[in-house]
């Protein structure tokens, strides 16, 4: 009777079971490892996503994708705890600064083996050394992983330690050591690729408000520069209307006007022209002192006199709104050493300020010596200024919007070239303002001389008077004849008219050729030279002339609008004995004229 055993199929059965279950505990596992990295991806982009809508600091949202990262692991290995060191550039001694956030405090310390005798705890603040962790890195299975920037340099390592065996903690799961590898590998580089995301996220978002504020500012700059460019516009097309519609009132035909009307039409017509002269002036007041070209001529400053001047060129604008103007002067102050024209500006620009927002009232100087400074002090009983303003008031282009104005006088330069000409004096503009209360601007200027105040700025104190009395000092003979090089008409006929008047003998040319043969037949007793003609350069001419023993001792004056920081320099260099700029000031021009042609064996 045949007899068949039952075991190879018995083992085949039990090979089969084995076989399956292997499968179905791998699914597991595998299933559990990316429903664990699925969840922590989540975790990470929620993160991510809040930083996108809400302002937040770089380093917050990236400690919180730290943490997030070590708490979703945590949660996961119910064995083992994880922490992630971070570590400055090129150190090589960091600390842990992640743990998870709810330890339990009944386990043990969870600690990594580095050799039998010693051990890495995984604490807050714990400092490690970066070859312990690249010794953990190098053990088999591994114990940590880098923590990589997108150049390559290292930033931090997550770290995993096993708790020792615990009744009371037991892992639904026995994480085989080659799928916890792999699973904090993969963290790791989660972990690196949000942080990656969100330094990248950050920066363009620094580089959009960048941009945004950049946008900002030229959009501001760009609204500044057209209300300056519509208030220079107004203000220069007025005294240009007045000069224009006076000027054709005297050239019309059939209009008879009276000796008196005339001259008043031309008091109008050159009263214009100054105010327009003084607007342009402002504008590159400004330009060169923001350049640091601008000249200041110190001198002793009869102060009492100047301030009594500045009074008489505002009177007709206060009388024209009913206003009152007070001046007072302390007794003891005398002299400052400073540049008298810029003084004069500075005053000016405060008082007229003042008088523009005083509808009813006072506008007053005061002028007190304190603390080794003069104060001129500019008040009124005017409508005042917020305190909003007042934190603006020195910015250019600056204007208050008041009602007592019925336009936008003026440019919004003259507070700012005010600050910065008294701090070129070494002082300072101090505003005090209440709404309906009034104002008071302090001009502080330094009372001690300033060191290297030369010996030019005496001339200066004479003023007018002083061109006045140096002008009718000198008569000329019939012989002073002078050579007038300049290639514009207007220019050149005004001149000619005002110097023919004085009694010289003025021959004009136009250019570089005629000049030369003009000096074949003149003997000039002065040469007044534009540096910009149409054939060649004015100061090359003069050059020329001193290399000619012929002309070399002709006294040469520059005239040009040039009025930058060093021109007067240039021209001197040249080889020009002086230097007017333009428009030319006639009585000026007729001193210089007047020096220079006396002769040699008079006392200058």
């Amino acid at each position: 009777m045949q007899q068949y055993s039952s075991l190879p199929e018995q083992n085949s059965q039990i090979d089969a079971t084995s076989t399956l279950l292997t499968t179905i505990q791998q699914l597991r596992t595998e299933l559990w490892l990316e429903k664990t990295l699925n969840q922590l991806q989540s975790r990470l982009n929620d993160c991510l996503l809040s930083a996108c809508t809400t302002v937040s600091v770089a380093s917050v949202i990236e400690a919180e994708i730290f943490q997030i990262v070590v708490n979703e692991i945590n949660g996961a290995v119910e064995d083992s705890k994880v922490a992630i060191a971070l570590f400055q550039p090129h150190e090589t001694v960091g600390k842990i600064c992640y743990v998870c956030r709810s330890p339990s405090t009944q386990s043990p310390l969870p600690q990594v083996m580095l050799t039998a005798r010693k051990r890495l705890r995984l604490r807050l603040k714990e400092v490690i050394k970066l070859e312990d962790l690249q010794q953990l890195e190098n053990q088999q299975p591994p114990n940590a992983w880098r923590l990589v920037d997108h150049s390559g340099g290292v930033f931090g390592w997550l770290i995993i330690a096993t708790a020792p065996p615990s009744s009371d903690n037991e892992s639904p799961i026995a994480l085989p050591s080659q799928l916890r590898a792999q699973l904090m590998a993969r963290c790791a580089k989660q972990c690196t690729t949000a942080v990656a995301q969100l330094r990248q996220m950050i920066f363009w978002q620094q580089r959009y408000q960048q941009l945004d504020g950049s946008n900002q500012e030229l959009e501001r700059t760009n609204q500044l520069k057209n209300q300056f460019l519509a208030n220079t516009s107004h203000e220069i097309r007025t005294p240009l209307s007045s000069i224009i519609g006076f000027t054709h009132l005297l050239l019309a035909q059939g209009y008879d006007q009276t000796r008196e009307r005339h001259q008043e039409y031309l008091n109008i017509i050159q009263s214009s022209g100054k105010h327009l002269l003084a607007l342009i002036n402002d504008i590159l007041d400004l330009s060169k002192i923001e350049a640091n070209q601008l000249e200041v001529q110190w001198e002793n400053v009869n102060v009492p006199e100047l301030c009594r001047n500045v009074f008489a060129l505002v009177k007709e604008k206060a009388a024209n709104k009913g206003l009152k103007l007070c001046l007072e002067l302390d007794p003891s102050v005398t002299t400052l050493v400073a540049d008298s024209l810029r003084l004069k500006q500075m005053l000016l620009n405060l008082l007229f300020n003042a008088l523009k927002f005083t509808s009813t009232g006072t506008v007053g100087l005061k002028v007190v010596s304190k603390d080794a400074c003069l104060n001129f002090i500019v008040w009124d009983t005017g409508t005042g200024i917020s305190q909003q303003d007042q934190a603006q008031l020195f910015q250019p282009y600056y204007q208050i919007a008041n009602a007592v104005v019925s336009r936008n006088e003026g440019t919004g330069l003259g507070l700012t070239v005010t600050q910065k000409l008294a701090e070129i004096h070494g002082g300072c503009v101090e505003v005090e303002s209440e709404i309906d209360r009034g104002s008071r601007f302090t001009l502080v200027l330094p009372l001690k001389p300033v060191e290297g105040v030369g010996d030019e700025g005496d001339e200066g104190d004479e003023g007018d008077e002083g061109v006045k009395r140096l002008t009718e000092n000198y008569l000329p003979s019939s012989s002073s004849e002078i050579l007038l090089v300049e290639d514009d008409l207007p220019n050149a006929k005004l001149m000619q008219i005002y110097l023919s008047k004085l009694g010289y003998q003025v021959t004009w040319v136009r250019n570089a050729v005629e000049m030369w043969e003009a000096l074949k037949q003149l003997n000039p007793v002065v040469i007044i030279m534009d540096v910009y003609l149409p054939d060649e350069n004015g100061l090359n001419l003069v050059q020329q002339l001193r290399k000619n023993p012929q002309y070399e001792m002709i006294p040469v004056i520059a005239q040009t609008a040039m009025a930058m920081k060093g021109d007067r320099e240039t021209c001197i260099a040249a080889g020009v004995n002086d230097y007017t700029p333009k428009p030319i000031d006639l009585p000026l021009l007729a001193s210089l004229v007047a020096k220079y042609s006396k002769p040699t064996t008079s006392n200058d």
